[in-house]
């Protein structure tokens, strides 16, 4: 199956109470597969903040493949990417540029993330996509305490 074809068996939409555990589950499988440094929360403290932050806040999109599981979570609010995240095992077939274009749709005017500055792949996918780099921090700013970049995309 093509990328664009794998992408476009998978369906976008807002996420529900109850996704939250099928979204902590991508998140969680992301980032471990993705950075060697540690989350500074525990899963179950990262199981919590899905449930009672991102789900409850609203603002949250899944994709789900053809048998209804959540492959890849994107939390948005006007101008701001705050998560967007793919299950490990479903990368590079044009999940997250669905929904990074569904975000796109909702906030015409333009978008800002934060991306850590040694995750290459997303930083590339980011920018192949119109955002570019716009600062750099040394870590001081996210609990992670990881040197970070942030991105925008003006339209």
């Amino acid at each position: 199956m093509t990328d664009a074809a794998a992408a476009n068996e998978v369906t976008i939409r807002p996420a529900v109470a109850t996704d939250a555990t099928a979204v902590a589950d991508v998140y969680l499988a992301s980032f471990h597969a993705t950075y060697d440094f540690p989350l500074a929360h525990t899963d179950d403290q990262v199981r919590g903040w899905a449930r009672e932050t991102v789900i409850a806040g609203g603002g949250t999109w899944v994709a789900l493949d053809a048998d209804g599981a959540v492959v890849a979570m994107m939390v948005v609010a006007p101008d701001d990417l705050d998560q967007l995240y793919v299950r490990p095992d479903r990368l590079g077939e044009g999940i997250g540029r669905r929904l990074l274009d569904r975000a796109k749709e909702q906030s015409p005017a333009g978008l800002s993330l934060y991306t850590f500055q040694v995750n290459e792949r997303a930083r590339r996918f980011y920018e192949r996509n119109g955002f570019t780099a716009e600062w750099f921090g040394d870590g001081s700013a996210n609990e992670e305490g990881q040197p970070d970049v942030r991105y925008v995309w003006r339209p």
